[in-house]
């Protein structure tokens, strides 16, 4: 089963949108109806904070008992030390007590319980969609942790390994309702599919554990890649053997007819060069994190735009992976012809403000300016005269809502 590698790569797409049509409530009705699992229906329990808690209670009562095996050999920082410290499990495990985790639903589908941190989260103590982002990836990666399949990669399985194979995404498609906040208790579901001969599916929802509202509808694609050769790869029998038992035919997200992204030039409205990959950008794949793709893209829209407007859809089509050593380039364009019916209506009432009043109160012009809602993006890597694309984007926003702290 796949893990959220960060390497983005390939021709497709990804899309976040923010609907309040698709709440909390239609979804927990559809949640506990009956899906198929490798063939045999199954249904969806909802209730598992009493198992959870038995399980901790069990797992902490172990922990206080007497040692009575021998201690572990000393650290020696090498590999084999590393996996020990590790301790990733051989076998399948349906409570991971430390991480609050369950897997449920047919042994198949892995939950997560956790809470919203103070560093994970903006000035208006919301959390970011680069926290959205890091999230889905990490519980992606827990869910083949308890699987019993991970090997010692990064979300790969042990045939993987063996073939020497790791996972990249090729494409995403994220909804987002609302924004989770500093000290939410936050449900995490996520679960894999088939996609095609040579692909995988892995969704995701997060809800609040106490309003049960979802959040976050994510759903994705992933395609194997030669770690040597850095070319896609066709799934072999053997991987296709361990993941395709956690197979679930269920998806977060009904998806329409993909929307095709233009390809932008450096005469794009706001463009942003020599964007350079810090050591802390990369992954365990020694790549750039495709969260720092989505930042780069963000950071290139005005600050005045970003401090009235909240992200609620984002399209990725991912390209080619980048690396340490690459120059990356930002380029974004507005679509004029998004701006909302109430854009247009003039914010201030009364005589006309003079420009030179406007022109010099940055707040102000940033109130009247008529924003588009849509952005079409562009990464590319800047190597002498030729342009590479990594990842085309589209994003779209809302007004926020929320009072400013």
């Amino acid at each position: 089963m796949a893990s959220s590698s960060s390497c983005a790569f390939h021709c497709s797409r990804v899309s976040i949108r923010c609907s309040a049509s698709e709440g909390g409530g239609q979804h927990r009705s559809s949640s506990s109806n009956a899906v198929r699992v490798n063939g045999a229906a199954h249904r969806a329990p909802l209730q598992v904070g009493a198992a959870l808690e038995t399980s901790i209670n069990r797992s902490l009562a172990e922990l206080s008992a007497p040692v009575l095996t021998p201690p572990p050999p000393p650290l020696t920082g090498g590999g084999e030390d590393r996996v020990r410290r590790q301790n990733i499990p051989t076998e399948k495990q349906t409570v991971d007590p430390f991480r609050q985790a369950l897997i449920v639903e047919g042994g198949v589908r892995y939950q997560q319980t956790l809470v919203v941190r103070s560093y994970e989260v903006g000035p208006d103590k919301t959390a970011t969609m680069e926290t959205v982002l890091n999230l889905l990836q990490e519980t992606a990666l827990n869910h083949v942790w308890m699987s019993g399949l991970l090997g010692d990669g990064f979300g790969a399985t042990h045939g993987m390994i063996k073939n020497n194979l790791i996972w990249v995404v090729s494409r995403m498609h994220v909804q987002v309702d609302q924004y989770p906040i500093w000290g939410e208790v936050l449900d995490i579901d996520t679960w894999v599919g088939s996609s095609g001969k040579n692909g995988m599916r892995r969704d995701w929802l997060i809800r609040g554990r106490n309003s049960g509202d979802i959040f976050v509808r994510a759903t994705s694609t992933w395609v194997m890649m030669n770690k040597v050769t850095r070319r896609l790869s066709k799934m072999p029998k053997e991987v296709r053997g361990e993941i395709a038992p956690w197979f679930i035919d269920r998806h977060a997200i009904e998806e329409e007819a993909a929307e095709k992204i233009i390809k932008l030039d450096s005469n794009a409205k706001y463009v942003d060069s020599d964007l350079k990959p810090k050591r802390s950008d990369l992954d365990m794949n020694h790549h750039v994190n495709n969260v720092k793709y989505v930042r780069w893209m963000l950071e290139t829209l005005p600050d005045h735009f970003l401090q009235q407007h909240q992200l609620s859809s984002i399209i990725l089509e991912y390209r080619k992976e980048c690396g340490s050593s690459d120059v990356v380039q930002s380029i974004c364009q507005p679509d004029e012809d998004s701006v909302p019916p109430e854009e247009h209506v003039s914010m201030v009432t009364g005589p006309s403000l003079l420009p030179e009043i406007i022109s010099g109160h940055h707040s102000l012009a940033g109130a009247l300016q008529q924003w588009p809602t849509k952005y079409t993006h562009l990464l590319q890597l800047k190597a002498g005269d030729k342009h590479e694309e990594i990842v085309r984007g589209r994003t779209t926003w809302k007004k926020k809502s929320h009072k400013a702290p």
